[in-house]
């Protein structure tokens, strides 16, 4: 499993997602104690799991992912870190009760339909301790502009103007496969699955980010 092909496909299609990782575990960390647990949904690959382990030498984690293949890809980029790492296969609740001192979930809720999403939310929700923070970051932009920066999207992992075939096929994938929300609604379901003080923290063409905390 190539592990850096990977880090290396994701890096061209989520502009800035390293210093993603790095911002969720500031944010994090103003309310998580040096020996916190973190819930990490969406673990698969390991990116975020390695950059918070690297942050943070005190916390632990738990991370969650339905894929066997990227959770053992998560393994392999967490390296001498994976002791400090529990991890589970599947979904929400598969996840252990915590309470946890902090969670993410990064570029994993766009594949989620509108009702599954916002009982994901509210699990995650449910699971922290109160002051608690939460990062999300994923798809969302104005669904009535969805060709304009899914194509903005699409260029940056297909440059060049020799590429247009793979632009338009990818547009068509992730309109077909990803039930996106704009930033409103995204908004309005953190909120309503419980977080308070949302905050946009990211942006990126197709992706926005964004701060909870649990009352």
């Amino acid at each position: 499993m190539d592990v850096s092909a990977y880090e290396d496909r994701v890096a061209r299609h989520v502009p800035g997602v390293r210093d993603l990782h790095r911002m969720a575990g500031l944010l994090i960390s103003e309310s998580a104690p040096p020996d916190g647990r973190i819930l990490v949904l969406g673990a698969g690959g390991g990116m975020e799991l390695r950059a918070l382990a690297e942050m943070e030498p005190g916390w632990r984690f738990d991370g969650v992912d339905p894929s066997s293949d990227m959770l053992n890809q998560a393994r392999i980029a967490v390296g001498e870190d994976r002791d400090r790492v529990t991890f589970h296969e599947g979904y929400i609740e598969d996840a252990p009760e915590g309470p946890f001192d902090g969670a993410t979930c990064l570029l994993t809720l766009h594949f989620l339909p509108r009702t599954e999403r916002l009982r994901t939310l509210r699990e995650i929700h449910r699971r922290l301790r109160p002051g608690a923070r939460f990062v999300a970051a994923h798809h969302s932009y104005p669904r009535d502009e969805a060709d304009i920066w899914l194509r903005r999207n699409a260029r940056l992992l297909h440059p060049g103007r020799g590429a247009e075939e793979k632009v338009a096929s990818s547009v068509e994938m992730m309109k077909a496969n990803l039930p996106a929300l704009s930033p409103e609604e995204d908004e309005a379901f953190l909120r309503e699955a419980g977080f308070t003080d949302v905050r946009l923290i990211y942006a990126g063409f197709t992706f926005r980010g964004w701060v909870g905390t649990r009352a």
